[in-house]
């Protein structure tokens, strides 16, 4: 064996004799280098660490000890890759105790037998190696899970900047610049405790942030240009409906990485000052996790370009944020943005980032299993590997869809629980496009298709999506496929498989159509919401412009009294009840919708005698509900007598309700000339924000 390829041992003895006796047994198969006492020994150790496979350490030494050498090889974590055998006539149980608490693998009394340390140098040597390659195996394991997690990841993303119209970048955008936050706040205070643990959760967690996007109408996403108030009410939900999902998945909820990304779904719109959404939270308030991804959103959002806008240079975004023109933001985020400004298009830019930072954490993953000796291999294994199913079960829970993985080389599927449940076929399917089950459930011709086109992708370009009828359990259903081949590290790259996931149009557009109606009404009376009933109006008056129409607003009068007394949930019931009488005493092409609060409205047409309608309607919906008086107050607006459409018509109406508050309540009265001054004293009870944030 030629001394290139032998193994190292360093040997640090103070004397000459005892190291002469121990590279005499052990030179024929190892390569060997000496120390005279502990200090020398650091420095080869800290020259030649990885090179060297074993250390055989004396105690008793001048300068420093053989003790001395194992607190500074523990506080460089050498100590853990490297073995230490001691060798020393201090055979005391107190000498010997110690070192095996600094770490050492195993002790040898002098005088030397050859055979003993020859046997046990080898044996360590053997043992760490197996160690290391069991590592290596665990980590590469967990790197491939890793990757299969974050392929599922950009396929999540994907589906939702694709309805977007976005490039595909803005999710991964995000993920970098959280990242570079959480660790460059970390290093600046100890203010907010985070663990790398929870970095890489907060990390993962903010690829969902605009989850919610896909309950929103895309002529609304993709709109070029500003949003009216109307359309920016409804973009605002988006948040909320993403909390939502998360919030409403059968098992997992109590996870930390669901928790972490309900917090950044929810609330990634709030700001420092209170003035975001949905529920105006202020500083810390708002959990730092969505501090960040907001930060991160807004900077990924001004620096891209979008359908209603260019994009802006990072120097202009910098400073657009510094100044506060995109919302009010932590002071001491603002100042790791200073920190590290300049080198973040650097890092932005950086197309391999993922890759790389998913090597360093299976490294430091590999370090750790080193520093956990309570843990037997087979354990550390086991835990990290069902660690990674979690992760991934996660994800196809959350999306009810079905999920799979391709290999091409043997050809197989293995599909999600949820999947193969819902196709009537097992997890594991061995060669497919011959296998009779298979075909039943995908024409041969279409996977053939498809796996056609997945060849003739690239590694630069491998996002596919594909149409084709399933058969669901007896019943062919048309089915979007979106997959991503995988290739191997190869030069050329060799194409491997693909992973995906197949969604039923059909329900798609059931449960988005079950989302929009969240968006667009009141989740507790079930009648439309404000913003989306004055869409309906607008449409309506512009559609029929000589129609002679009337707006109503009303609301209970002492309604507080109700919840003071009774308390809410009565207080929710009599809105229940009176949204109830509501709908029974108006027409089918009258629009009602809860403005909020105990206040209603209705807008309806009419031909001849109004007062009638409305007095009507009044009569109605009084009387009682169990113990508590219904009494209202109403004030309505003709647009006969009030030209400048909705906002006009809402001001004007809440004028005469006003009046009538002032004159006793429990009754009607018309908007009319002698209101003038009330119209001009109220100010408009739906807000005048206007400005439209960045994504």
């Amino acid at each position: 064996m030629s001394t290139e390829q032998k193994q190292k041992i360093l040997i640090v003895d103070d004397s000459e004799l005892n190291r002469a006796i121990l590279a005499d047994m052990l030179a024929d198969e190892y390569e060997i280098i000496e120390a005279e006492n502990g200090l020398q020994g650091v420095g080869l150790l800290q020259q030649q660490e990885t090179d060297i496979s074993l250390v055989l350490l004396d105690i008793v030494m001048p300068q420093m000890d053989g003790f001395g050498v194992l607190e500074v090889m523990a506080q460089n974590h050498w100590i853990d890759d490297i073995p230490v055998i001691m060798i020393s006539a201090e055979t005391g149980s107190s000498h010997i105790e110690r070192a095996y608490e600094l770490g050492v693998t195993d002790f040898i009394s002098r005088p030397f037998d050859a055979l003993i340390v020859h046997r046990r140098v080898v044996n360590t040597i053997l043992l760490y190696a197996k160690q290391k390659r069991l590592v290596g195996m665990v980590a590469d394991q967990i790197y491939e899970n890793q990757q299969r997690s974050s392929l599922l990841i950009d396929i999540l993303s994907h589906i939702v900047e694709f309805r977007n119209g976005e490039s595909g970048l803005h999710v991964l955008n995000v993920r970098t610049l959280t990242e570079l936050m959480l660790n460059h706040l970390v290093q600046k205070t100890d203010r907010y405790q985070l663990s790398p643990s929870d970095i890489s959760m907060i990390c993962t967690a903010s690829s969902l942030h605009d989850i919610g996007k896909i309950s929103i109408d895309e002529k609304i996403l993709n709109k070029p240009g500003r949003f009216t108030d109307e359309e920016f009410a409804i973009m605002k939900t988006h948040s909320m409906a993403g909390a939502e999902m998360l919030e409403n998945l059968p098992i997992h909820q109590d996870d930390p990485l669901v928790k972490v990304a309900y917090d950044i779904c929810r609330w990634h719109h709030e700001r420092w000052d209170g003035r975001g959404y949905p529920d105006g939270l202020k500083g810390d308030e708002i959990p730092i996790s969505a501090q960040i991804v907001a930060l991160a959103d807004v900077y990924d959002a001004l620096t891209s370009k979008r359908c209603y806008k260019d994009s802006f240079s990072h120097e202009t975004a910098i400073q657009m944020i510094l100044d506060g023109k995109c919302g009010a933001f932590n002071p001491l985020l603002l100042d790791c943005l200073r920190d590290f400004a300049d080198d973040l298009p650097t890092h932005m830019n950086n197309s391999n980032s993922v890759a790389q930072r998913n090597l360093r954490e299976m490294r430091n993953v590999a370090q750790e299993i080193h520093r956990h000796e309570e843990l037997t291999a087979s354990e550390r294994t086991l835990q990290l590997l069902e660690h990674e199913r979690m992760k991934y079960s996660f994800f196809a829970d959350m999306s009810k869809e079905i999920q799979f993985e391709f290999t091409a080389s043997p050809p197989m599927i293995t599909l999600s629980n949820w999947g193969a449940e819902h196709l009537g076929l097992d997890e594991i399917i061995m060669d497919p496009l011959h296998q009779p089950e298979a075909r039943k459930v995908m024409d041969a011709a279409d996977f053939q298709n498809l796996t056609d086109i997945l060849r003739s992708t690239s590694p630069d370009l491998p996002v596919v999506t594909y149409d084709c009828k399933l058969n669901y359990k007896g019943a062919w259903r048309w089915t979007q496929i979106v997959a991503r081949a995988t290739w191997s590290n190869d030069e050329p790259p060799r194409y491997t498989g693909a992973i995906g996931k197949a969604i039923d149009i059909h329900d798609s557009r059931m449960k988005l159509a079950s989302l929009e109606r969240q968006a667009s009404h009141d989740a507790l009376t079930g009648l439309l919401n404000h913003a989306y009933a004055k869409k309906r109006i607008l449409e309506r008056i512009e559609s029929r412009p000589a129609a002679t129409c009337a707006l109503v607003i009303f609301d209970l009068d002492h309604f507080k009294s109700a919840n003071d007394t009774y308390g809410h949930s009565f207080g929710d019931q009599v809105l229940v009840h009176l949204a109830e009488k509501l709908r029974q005493c108006i027409r089918g092409g009258d629009i009602a919708a809860r403005a909020g609060g105990d206040e209603f409205l209705i807008f309806l047409e009419y031909k001849d005698d109004v007062e009638a309608v409305i007095s009507r309607i009044f009569q109605s919906l009084c009387g009682r509900f169990e113990q508590f008086p219904l009494s209202i107050s109403m004030g309505v607006a003709l647009t006969a007598t009030v030209p400048g459409g909705y906002d006009a018509l809402f001001h004007a109406a809440d004028a005469a309700l006003y009046t009538v508050k002032r004159g006793g309540r429990g009754q009607y009265r018309f908007y009319d000339e002698t209101m003038r001054e009330t119209l001009s004293a109220i100010s408009p009870i739906d807000g005048d924000e206007t400005t439209q944030e960045p994504d």
